[in-house]
């Protein structure tokens, strides 16, 4: 019994492709894998923006928003503290920045940090 083999290159997030091959035993001819266009992975302006923790009361919200006329691509947040939770992490509702808000399980206050994904 033949076996057939095949050579594959594995696309990882933000690594190139490289050429396969499919080899048989039958009739050991090679056929190349075609080539992905390569373009920019990150889209024009792209920017990570930050917002640090601070101590908010619990449930209020803290809002961050793309520098310029940048548009939010995606964002996220953290809640710190003892028992602390994250309520919500969304964006606006014009598509400029990013909101969340938390609690904190005994405690009057909570820290959140918010991160925004833009580009123009």
């Amino acid at each position: 019994m033949h076996k057939k083999s095949l050579a594959l290159a594995v696309l990882l997030a933000g690594a190139c492709v490289a050429t396969a091959t499919v080899v048989t035993a039958a009739n050991a001819t090679t056929a190349p894998a075609v080539q992905p266009h390569h373009a920019s992975a990150l889209p024009p302006g792209y920017q990570l923006v930050t917002l640090p923790n601070a101590n908010v009361p619990n449930f209020q919200r803290r809002t961050l928003y793309c520098p310029g006329a940048k548009k939010v691509l995606g964002g996220g947040a953290e809640a710190r503290g003892n028992g602390a939770i994250l309520v919500g992490s969304f964006p606006t509702d014009d598509g400029r920045g990013w909101i969340a808000l938390g609690r904190q399980i005994g405690y009057n206050d909570v820290g959140i940090s918010v991160f925004a994904i833009c580009a123009d």
